[in-house]
């Protein structure tokens, strides 16, 4: 037996050193020929590798592949990106690691190329310059961290139900389940930019056994599965390490045409660790960007001592037919769960309006954010559980909605509310706040009427759902520095205005809202002096219980 095995592991082995072999990606073709390494382009545009025996060899004795060994010159001016995928092909095809050559600078053109990262990349002290000034395909990636592992379709699911903690299925290994009703519509977007929500969907982990992961729980009813995958967790962690990536902006029509031009995470145990993203040439106009980090369809991702930068605002016409300012972002996240940014900060001023907020969020549980100084922490399409702590929110402050618990601790936040509700998708939150050691400067620190929790909802619009103010909001030891307030200030309020039109119970809501039940206050402060109120609209808020604590 050991014999057979043997053979067929050298017949193996003999076909990838002598014959030709695809990588990970498609686009790219391995031939194991004679002379020097040669990186070319297919017909079909397909990345070809020519390389002998012999060098193959010594690539993988050094157990670490450079970017020059490729044929990447690193001069600012040559076109990297071909010798940098075929880098990473190789090192992917025998699990080597990835280094940048020493002080490089390697120019990145607009070519419809992506380098596919499965292996640990140190980019070191090299430069990147990603010229987005013409780009052949806008949404392709710089580079996608992704999985060995291949996902597939676990069979026999057909309904789940919220915080079910056990699903009848077996798996090779921990899993991240990614489910879709397509009959169901959640998050019906109100505002300028309205839309008819998208599918119901949801994503959880789950063990060999089929236990899911209770930290992330279930959160809807799945009463017909009409679509689900199952991607496996790799168990080692990926690290990338280093580099500064300065990305030459796009001067597009200014629409919703979003360039996905930098690293897309497509893999569970992720580090990216001391990574710089700067940005230069925005003029007067451009489309967006989706994410230089773009984070999805994974879990248990650290991004950490990593500089970014926010993108300039640019207006646009949105659906509703109105001008609207478009969001654009270094961060994004989509279908994502146990993501962390440690110890990160953005180049610009995090109270400059003229910059959007730095990130943004979709379909995500369990996000935290620890001694980060960012102009914006945002989730649109639901986060369930997020925490704050240590860190700088700037003029965008905190924006949410989703279930579970929000806690900030031990952050000054420098937004028009200390968190905000989103409107256009409900004000919602099914949970509790806790706001624990913080220090609020309203509309950072222009004279405006402070609100804790702002948002606003009508009870007109069908957003697909119930919409829940949080059950129980937690405040102890904020101090709100509305030094600087208007003339005939009241005093900040608990809740802004949500409804004005609801002043009495003639107003009936078509969607009831579900208003908090307690407020508990322990040591609130003002610089003001004045003491702190439930809100300009009391009705509203009437039968919200306030209890106030001295510690």
């Amino acid at each position: 037996m050991k014999d057979i095995f043997f053979l067929i592991l050298f017949a193996c082995l003999f076909s990838i050193a002598y014959g030709q072999s695809r990588t990970g990606s498609e686009d790219v073709v391995i031939i194991n020929g004679k002379g020097k390494i040669r990186v070319s382009t297919g017909e079909k545009g397909e990345l070809i590798i020519n390389i002998s025996p012999k060098d193959s060899k010594r690539l993988q004795s050094k157990g670490v592949v450079r970017y020059s060994d490729f044929g990447a010159r690193g001069d600012g001016k040559t076109d990297d990106i071909d010798a940098i995928a075929a880098a990473h092909a190789f090192a992917n095809l025998y699990g080597l690691k990835v280094k940048a050559d020493d002080k490089a600078t390697y120019y990145i053109g607009g070519k419809n190329r992506t380098a596919i990262i499965q292996t640990d990349t140190d980019f070191g002290n090299a430069a990147f310059i990603i010229d987005d000034s013409e780009v052949q395909n806008r949404n392709a990636n710089i580079f996608l961290v992704s999985s060995t592992l291949k996902p597939f379709k676990p069979e026999g699911i057909t309904s789940l139900k919220k915080n079910q903690p056990k699903v009848d299925i077996r798996l090779p290994g921990p899993c991240l389940i990614a489910v879709t009703d397509s009959n169901v519509r959640r998050y019906i977007r109100f505002g300028p930019n309205q839309n008819n929500g998208s599918p119901q969907t949801d994503i959880f982990i789950v063990d060999a056994e089929g236990n899911v992961d209770m930290n992330a729980p279930i959160i809807w009813d799945f009463d017909h599965v009409t679509a689900i995958t199952a991607l496996p967790i790799d168990e080692i962690t990926l690290t990338l390490r280093g580099g500064r990536f300065t990305t030459i902006a796009n001067s597009a029509e200014s629409k919703y045409n979003y360039y996905s031009r930098g690293i897309a995470i497509r893999r569970s145990h992720v580090v990216v660790d001391g990574l710089q993203h700067f940005i230069t040439g925005e003029g007067d106009h451009g489309a967006p960007y989706g994410g230089f980090i773009n984070i999805g369809d994974c879990a248990f991702v650290t991004v950490q001592n990593c500089v970014f930068t926010g993108h300039k605002v640019y207006e646009t016409i949105g659906s509703a037919g109105v001008s609207v300012s478009m969001g654009t972002y270094d961060i994004s996240l989509n279908s994502a769960i146990n993501v962390s940014f440690i110890n990160c900060t953005q180049t610009n001023d995090i109270k400059d309006s003229r910059f959007w907020g730095l990130m943004g969020s979709n379909y995500c549980k369990n996000l935290i954010l620890d001694n980060c100084i960012f102009s914006r922490f945002d989730a649109h399409m639901g986060v369930a559980n997020a925490t704050i702590r240590n860190s700088t929110l700037g003029h965008q402050g905190i924006n949410a909605i989703g279930t579970g618990t929000f806690l900030v601790e031990n952050s000054t936040i420098y937004g028009r509310n200390l968190i905000n509700l989103r409107s256009d998708y409900g004000s919602t939150w099914q949970g509790e706040f806790i706001i624990r050691n913080c220090t609020f400067v309203p509309a950072g620190g222009r004279p405006v009427t402070a609100s804790l929790i702002g948002g606003s909802y009508t009870g007109q619009h069908d957003f697909g759902y119930v919409c829940y103010m949080p059950e129980r909001i937690i405040i102890e030891n904020l101090k709100i520095d509305d030094s600087n307030h208007p003339d005939n200030y009241p005093g900040p309020a608990i809740f802004a205005n949500f409804n004005p039109k609801m002043t009495d119970d003639t107003y009936q809501e078509k969607f009831p809202y579900v208003i908090t039940r307690e407020v508990i206050l322990r040591n609130v402060t003002t610089a003001s002096g004045k003491p702190l109120r439930i809100s300009d609209n009391q009705y509203m808020f009437r039968n919200v219980k306030v209890v106030t604590e001295n510690l």
